[in-house]
């Protein structure tokens, strides 16, 4: 009997041994999985809070004003990637100009670089965003030099809200319409303005009040004028 009792015990301590190693941490595989659960189901609600919010501000700003923030890509629905560029909503927020230091050092090495005349592209910059770096337009331009999606494609600018590869996109642009109209200043900023179609067809600034008025009080305003 006494034999029979270790016999059994040998073969039940075998037995636990014998067990699949994945067998005996289940438990703490079970709470790993929960604690990722609640951590997405925290983060969802986070950015459930957040949408709300932001929401909330637009409807009581009643989409007035003309510098707007873009809507961020990780604010939009909760999905498999939030990696994935969200559609630019605008949202009635101001940001701060760029100081006029930082400014005139952005203004400076571009120019420099790209053969724009300086007093120019600060001219254009301060129409176009104020010196506002996260500026949205009513119709979808961006930065401080109100860059189109897109031309900012076609220029190769990753981030339109990075203020020197925003400037330096805007003063390719604009050198690349002074070569077009033989160095006709009031042209290129028509063509910056309403496109380079409207200009070719009109073949002067386009008879657009607001793209005469932008080129006249640009014009107006150049130090070289």
């Amino acid at each position: 009997m006494q034999g029979s009792l270790i016999h059994w015990k040998h073969l039940i301590f075998l037995a636990f041994v014998a067990l699949p190693a994945g067998a005996q941490p289940a438990p703490a595989a079970d709470d790993a999985a929960a604690k990722q659960r609640d951590a997405a189901a925290a983060m969802q609600e986070s950015l459930a809070r957040q949408r709300a919010s932001i929401e909330q501000q637009t409807r009581a700003a009643g989409g007035g004003g003309f510098f707007l923030l873009p809507r961020a890509a990780s604010l939009g629905g909760v999905t498999a990637t939030l990696s994935a560029p969200a559609p630019i909503v605008p949202i009635a927020l101001e940001c701060d100009p760029l100081p006029a230091p930082q400014v005139e050092s952005l203004v400076g090495e571009t120019a420099e670089r790209d053969g724009v005349d300086a007093g120019l592209l600060r001219t254009v910059m301060k129409r176009e965003s104020g010196f506002r770096p996260c500026a949205v337009s009513s119709k979808g331009a961006m930065g401080l030099m109100q860059l189109m999606p897109a031309t900012a494609e076609q220029l190769g600018i990753l981030d339109p809200f990075d203020a020197a590869s925003n400037v330096d996109g805007g003063a390719r642009f604009l050198r690349q319409l002074l070569n077009k109209y033989s160095g006709d200043v009031p042209k290129a900023l028509g063509a910056y303005n309403a496109g380079p179609a409207k200009v070719d067809a009109a073949g002067a600034v386009p008879n657009i009040p607001e793209t005469m008025d932008y080129v006249r009080q640009i014009v107006a305003a150049l130090p070289f004028h």
